[in-house]
C-alpha cells in the first residue's frame, strides 16, 4: 500500500534586526521558501510514496509555506507571504515515471538527514539546484535501464519535460523546456563512471519591443533540437539559437568500499554552443564525497567542493578589427567566448525563478552588491557569474543521535566578463593579461535537529541553526534560526 506521510514545521530566524538580511546559508538552497530578512517560516506538507509492490504505481505531494518579514526593499508589500512549494502526482510503470505540477528535484550529496538540504552548493547539478522555488509542468523520467548486448555494463537513464516559470519576469509569459541525456557504465561490483547532459530552454512569451515568439510545433521542434530560429525569430535567435538555451555536462565516478563510498563530480556550465563543444575548460563544479555507511557517526559524510567559471570560452567573442580593417584579434584565439553563463541578452531574467537563481546560489542575482535584491521584484538576471570558490561540508550526528550539517564556503567574486565587481575589466584582452581584482566572501552556516521523540506514530525534532557573513559583497551579519517539526 501507499504510505502517507505528514509534517509540520515552524521556524523563527533572527538578523542582526528588523530589515536586515538573514545570512547566505540561512536561505540558499531552501527551494526560495525562507524568508529575506528577519521574520517567521512556516511550512506543512503531506505526500505518499510509491508502492513497489504494483505494477503501475502513483503517488502524490503537497506542500505550502508561508513566511513573515518585513520587506524594506518592497514598501507597502504585506509581511506575510503564502507560497505553494509542491503540489504533484506521479506515475510509474516499470522504469518509466511522469511528474505532473510542482515537484522538487531530486539532488544529490546528502549528509545524515535529507532533510537537512544537500551538502554541495549545488546539490550535485550546477544548472538546477534547490535554491529556487520549482516551476509547474511536466516531467517524463526513464530510470536507469542496461543498454541491450551490454551484459548490464551500460545503462541509459535521463527525462523530457516542459515548465511554465511564474512570477514577475522581462519576458511575460515565456516557456521552458528540459532534456537530460545520461549513461552509466558499470565496471566491476564497486566501480561506476557517470555521464550526464542537463540542458534547458527558455523561450516563446512576449519580449519587450521585439513581440512575441509563437508557440508552434516548428519553434517547440528548434527548441528541442538546439536549433537557428526561423524567419519569425529576432535577429539574436537567427543567428545564435531559439531562445535562451543553456546547462550543464558532468562526468563523474563512484566506487563503493566496505562500509564507505567515495564520489568524484566534475560538472560543466554552458551557454552557448562553444560551451556544448567543451570549450569551456577549465570552468566547472569540482565536488569529492565520502561518506560511511553508518549515519550514526560523528562524522559520517565529508565534502569538498571547487567551483571555477572564470573563462567562459574566453575572452572574446568574434573577431576584432582596427579602424583600418586589420584583425587584431590575438593569432590562435578563440573568439567564441563571453558566455555569460545563465544570462541572456533578450530573456532578461536569465535562468532564474522568483528572483533567485535556478543553477548554483553562489552566482548572485543582480542586486545583491547595491543591497536592491529582492524576490518581489522582477530580477536582471546574475550580477556574479565569473567565481573561484572552495567549499567544504561536514554531516553526522551528535553523540550518534541527533544529525548535524556544517558548510564552509570561501568565494573570490569577479562579477562577469562586462560588469566586473573591481579593477580592469578582462573582455577583449588576451587572456590571462589582466590581473583581475575580486570582491571575497566567506559565508557559513551550522544546522542541525535534535531528536526528543523518534518513535512511530509520531516524530519530534527541535530545530536550530547559526549562520554568519563575512566579507565584500554580502552584508556581514549574522543570523539563526529555531524550530520545531513533527511527523506523522
Amino acid at each position: 500500500m501507499n504510505d502517507f506521510f505528514v509534517s509540520l514545521m515552524l521556524l523563527g530566524a533572527l538578523s542582526g534586526g528588523p530589515g536586515e538580511p538573514l545570512p547566505f546559508w540561512a536561505t540558499a538552497n531552501q527551494w526560495g521558501l525562507m524568508p529575506e530578512n528577519q521574520g517567521a517560516f512556516a511550512l506543512v506538507q503531506a505526500r505518499t510514496d510509491f508502492d513497489a509492490s504494483k505494477t503501475f504505481q502513483w503517488r502524490w505531494g503537497a506542500s505550502f509555506a508561508a513566511n513573515s518579514y518585513i520587506n524594506d526593499l518592497d514598501p507597502g508589500s504585506s509581511p506575510l507571504h503564502l507560497m505553494t512549494d509542491e503540489l504533484y502526482g506521479s506515475l510509474r510503470w516499470k522504469a518509466f515515471t511522469l511528474d505532473l505540477g510542482m515537484k522538487h528535484r531530486e539532488l544529490d550529496f546528502y549528509g545524515t538527514d535529507e532533510r537537512l538540504g544537500s551538502l554541495s552548493t549545488t546539490g550535485g547539478h550546477v544548472a538546477e539546484s534547490g535554491n529556487a522555488r520549482p516551476m509547474p509542468g511536466y516531467l517524463l523520467s526513464l530510470a536507469p535501464v542496461a543498454v541491450p548486448f551490454t551484459q548490464e555494463h551500460v545503462w541509459l537513464y535521463g527525462a523530457f519535460g516542459d515548465y511554465k516559470p511564474l512570477g514577475i519576469r522581462y519576458v511575460e509569459d515565456p516557456l521552458v523546456h528540459r532534456t537530460r541525456i545520461g549513461f552509466r557504465f558499470d565496471i566491476g561490483a564497486r566501480l561506476r563512471l557517470h555521464f550526464l547532459l542537463d540542458h534547458y530552454a527558455i523561450w516563446a512569451g512576449t519580449i519587450p519591443n521585439k513581440g512575441t515568439m509563437p508557440v508552434t510545433f516548428g519553434n517547440y521542434f528548434r527548441v528541442v533540437t538546439g536549433s537557428h530560429a526561423g524567419v519569425d525569430g529576432t535577429r539574436s535567435d537567427r543567428l545564435n539559437v531559439i531562445g535562451d538555451q543553456g546547462g550543464g555536462e558532468m562526468w563523474g565516478a563512484e566506487y563503493l568500499g566496505g562500509g564507505w563510498k567515495i564520489k568524484f563530480q566534475h560538472d560543466i556550465p554552458y551557454a552557448d554552443g562553444s560551451g556544448m563543444g567543451f570549450q569551456d575548460f577549465p570552468d566547472g563544479v569540482t565536488t569529492l564525497h565520502f561518506s560511511w555507511d553508518d549515519k550514526s557517526r560523528w562524522v559520517s559524510d565529508i565534502l569538498y567542493e571547487h567551483t571555477y567559471t572564470m573563462y567562459q570560452s574566453g575572452p572574446f567573442n568574434g573577431e576584432k578589427f582596427d579602424e583600418e580593417g586589420h584583425s587584431i584579434t590575438p593569432p590562435g584565439v578563440k573568439t567564441t567566448g563571453g558566455d555569460n553563463y545563465f544570462n541572456n541578452g533578450e530573456y532578461r531574467s536569465g535562468w532564474t525563478h522568483f528572483g533567485r537563481p535556478i543553477g548554483t546560489p553562489l552566482m548572485y542575482p543582480v542586486g545583491t552588491l547595491a543591497g536592491t535584491w529582492t524576490s518581489a521584484v522582477m530580477v536582471a538576471g546574475l550580477e556574479n557569474n565569473r567565481l573561484k570558490a572552495h567549499h567544504f561540508a561536514l554531516s553526522g550526528k551528535l553523540f550518534r543521535q541527533h544529525p548535524y550539517k556544517l558548510m564552509l564556503t570561501y568565494s573570490a567574486n569577479h562579477g562577469t566578463y562586462g560588469r566586473p565587481y573591481a579593477g580592469e575589466s578582462a573582455w577583449n584582452k588576451e587572456w590571462g593579461s589582466v590581473v583581475e581584482t575580486p570582491l571575497r566572501q566567506l559565508s557559513a552556516g551550522f544546522t542541525g535537529s535534535v531528536c526528543l521523540r523518534t518513535r512511530r506514530p509520531m516524530d519530534l525534532s527541535l530545530l536550530y541553526g547559526i549562520y554568519t557573513d563575512r566579507g565584500s559583497v554580502l552584508p556581514d551579519t549574522f543570523g539563526a534560526t529555531l524550530g520545531a517539526r513533527v511527523s506523522f
